[in-house]
Formats: structure tokens, sequence, C-alpha cells
């Protein structure tokens, strides 16, 4: 699900590009062709975010306002391209709009329109929201301890915390310390004042970095884990005090706690089905091979089956046996190591030139360029017999790139890196008050 800072992001990206301008607007799969016919040739006066939703405002002199309301669901997107970079409608493409050299196509689960009463009504029902300057906490204070939900469903209620989702929901209220299951007229203000400031910092820190990361640098190096960027979702231990984490059901979607950070009194019962949980690869909450390689759960099938190749082990079976493979052979002490043509491959998927780090190994055969090699007997990855092996595997790597890519990279790793203009150092946010969506 698009949580509310990807959303916040679009409306200011949006008002910095298509607010002010007309366009031919035209419904490329015919889903929202009424409303492209009313917003054709019109202003974008403007854009507003609220949660997870969006309300463009349409505007011609002398006729009320065209609304156009967007909520994208799993996987929309609202795309904006120079016309001659525009990459072709989808089946999926409700909206384009086109025009001053720009082309925008928009695909999402609801795309609907209306006047100004129909934004204002929409609006009344949502909540608030922790990227907004006008979020009332005293207001959302008075719906939540007058409330006999748990906390975990409150804050995935639109009408009370609007653009919080499931992994947001996890982490905020792993940083407040209180569990989920608490109900809302059983905090205490303090404990629902934790839970606000969690939600306003870390929703401000995924606006500006555009990703979740819930853990600031300075944390992460505090518990020894420097590229640790959430504490919790998807894990089966906390990454604060290394606790078990337990995961259940509330309302449909899986939620995660740590019984050492968030305790229950005796007032509330842990949930009959909370067990340890079920880990997966997440598209929500992305981790790199690197971080997934401590655990083998979230590797892809492919990756498992490529590091069992590299140790020399049997590749064919089931998801849960090629697991249970790669597990027993990490507990006898087998170890690999990035093969050398990966490695280079590694760093030319990030750019970083052979002048940085001066690397003395290369090599070029014919054997299918594996990713992963295992070490020859008399050898262990430094670090000693202890740690886990995959965590001594992620600390050899000083850098590593999604699979796709180093997989893409890894067919030709003696070309010439080219160096890729410096990434420009996200700005500081002004006060909210002053945010133009």
């Amino acid at each position: 699900m698009v949580e509310g800072h990807s959303v916040h992001r679009i409306a200011v990206q949006h008002t910095r590009r298509l607010v002010g301008r007309r366009f031919r607007a035209t419904s490329p799969n015919g889903r929202f062709a009424e409303g492209a016919r009313l917003i054709d040739g019109r202003t974008f006066s403007r854009i507003e975010a609220i949660g997870k939703n969006l309300f463009a405002f349409f505007s011609a002199v002398g006729t009320p306002d065209v609304v156009m309301h967007v909520h994208f669901g799993m996987s929309g997107r609202w795309s904006v391209a120079d016309a001659a970079r525009a990459k072709p409608t989808t089946p999926t493409t409700r909206l384009t709009l086109e025009g001053d050299g720009i082309v925008s196509h928009l695909s999402a689960m609801t795309v609907d329109h209306g006047g100004v009463d129909f934004f204002e009504t929409k609006r009344a029902a949502l909540g608030h929201d922790p990227l907004r300057a006008d979020a009332d906490a005293e207001a959302l204070w008075a719906k939540v301890s007058g409330s006999t939900k748990s906390i975990g469903s409150l804050l995935m209620d639109q009408s009370a915390f609007a653009g919080v989702g499931n992994i947001y929901r996890c982490e905020i209220l792993n940083v407040a310390r209180v569990h989920p299951e608490v109900k809302g007229n059983q905090l205490t203000r303090a404990q629902f004042d934790a839970i606000w400031a969690a939600s306003v910092r870390l929703m401000e820190w995924g606006f500006t970095l555009g990703s979740i990361v819930t853990v600031s640098p300075e944390e992460a190096a505090a518990v020894g884990k420097p590229t640790l960027r959430r504490w919790l979702y998807n894990s089966a231990r906390c990454g604060r005090c290394d606790g078990p984490v337990r995961s259940w059901q509330i309302q449909s979607r899986t939620c995660y706690a740590c019984a050492r950070c968030q305790p229950l009194d005796g007032a509330v019962a842990v949930p009959v089905d909370a067990a340890a949980p079920a880990l997966f690869n997440s598209h929500c909450a992305s981790e790199s091979l690197e971080e997934r390689l401590a655990q083998p759960q979230k590797l892809r099938v492919a990756e498992l089956r490529a590091a069992l190749e590299a140790a020399g082990l049997p590749a064919g079976g089931k998801k849960a046996e090629l697991v249970a493979r790669l597990d027993a052979h990490h507990q006898a002490g087998g170890a690999t190591i990035r093969s050398a043509r990966a490695a280079a491959a590694d760093k030319a998927a990030v750019n970083e030139s052979r002048a940085v780090e001066h690397i003395a190994e290369d090599e070029d055969f014919d054997d299918g360029a594996p990713e992963w090699v295992e070490l020859p007997g008399g050898f262990e990855v430094p670090g000693g017999e202890e740690e886990d092996d995959a965590l001594l595997q992620a600390a050899i790597l000083d850098s590593l790139a999604t699979p796709a890519k180093a997989k893409e990279a890894a067919t030709d790793s003696r070309r010439k890196t080219k160096r890729a203009p410096a990434t420009e150092k996200p700005k500081k946010r002004g006060k909210k008050g002053a945010r133009a969506a």
C-alpha cells in the first residue's frame, strides 16, 4: 500500500512540475473518461495530500473548480516526464495530461471527481495526518482515548491517523514502546504523546528520504548495526534489543511487536495467535541482498539456488527445502564470499570508481560468472566462529547493489566505471505550515 509519506512527496513534486499549467486531458483506458473531459484545458491550480489521498484542483475562469480524488491502492503511480522521454500508456493508465512539453500518466486504484463539496465531504471523513500543519493532536487524543479499539487498529484507521500504513504502524509503536494490543482507552497521555511524536518524526524521515527508514544512522551505530533501516517489521529479532519478535493478525494485516521493548501489563492479554513471524521478501520495505543474507527466509528462490550452487550443494526443491539446506550449511561452518566479478559489478552498479578502493583481484573464466564462491578448506571469514555466517559475509561487502543490477553488471565486470554526478543532498524542509501542498 502506498503510505502517506509517498503521497505527500507526489504532491510536492507535482506542485513544482504541473501546478499553474493547462493540459490536454484524456483517459487512455476509458475509466476516467468523464473526469478527463471536464478537466481538459483547465488550469491545474493546486494539489493537496491528506493521508493516503491526493486531491487535484482544476480551475477555469467563471466556473467552479473540478476536484480529482486519487487513492493509489497497492501499486498505483503518477508519473511526469519531458514529452520526448515519456513512456507509453499501459492498460491501467486512467489519465494522461499533455502540455508545455510535459506528459503525465496516472494509474491508481481510485480516480474519481466532483466539485468543492465533494472534496469537503472526503476531507471530513479523514483523520489527522502527521505530515500536515493542520493536524490536531488534541482532537486525535480525544478520539483515541475514548475508543475500545486497540492502538494497533487505531493507527490503521484512516479516520484517526491519516496516512499511517502497516509498516509505519509496527515501527511507530516499537519506537514509542507501546504494545499494539493496548486499547485506546487504556493509553496514558504520555503514551499517546510518544506515539504521535514517533508518527510525525518517522513519517517526516520517509518524506525526506523517499523510503521508510525508521532508524537514524546514530541509532544504528549505537546498536552496532550500521545498515539497520527498520527496528522490527518483517524481522525475527528486534533490532534494538535482539529480543524475539512476535507477529499476529490485526484486521487481516500482520502486526509485529517485541515483548521486551513493548511489554504488556496484566490488564492486556497476549494475543493467542502471536508467534514467530513468517519472514518474506517485502516489496514495500525492500532490503538489500546484504541485509537479507542474514535471514535466508527472505532470499528469493533464485538467490537461494545461487548460494547453494556456490557451496556445491543441491539446488533443487521447494523454497522451504532450500532455506533449510542453506541454514544447515551455515550452521555446519560453510562460508562463501562474493566472487571477484560480482564484487566488481556491485561497485559498478553504484558508480564507485576503482580509484576509490584499489582492487587487485581480477578474473575472467567461462564458468557462468557465479556471484558467490565457497571458501577453500583452511580459510575462514574473519571475525570469529560465534558470529552468524551471513552477517560476516555482509561485513565484507563495502557496497552491494540489488541482485538484478548485480547480475546484469556481472556480464561485463571489466568495463570502465563512469562516475555519475554526485547525488544532491536532500534539502531541509521548512516549517510544515509553509508547505505548498
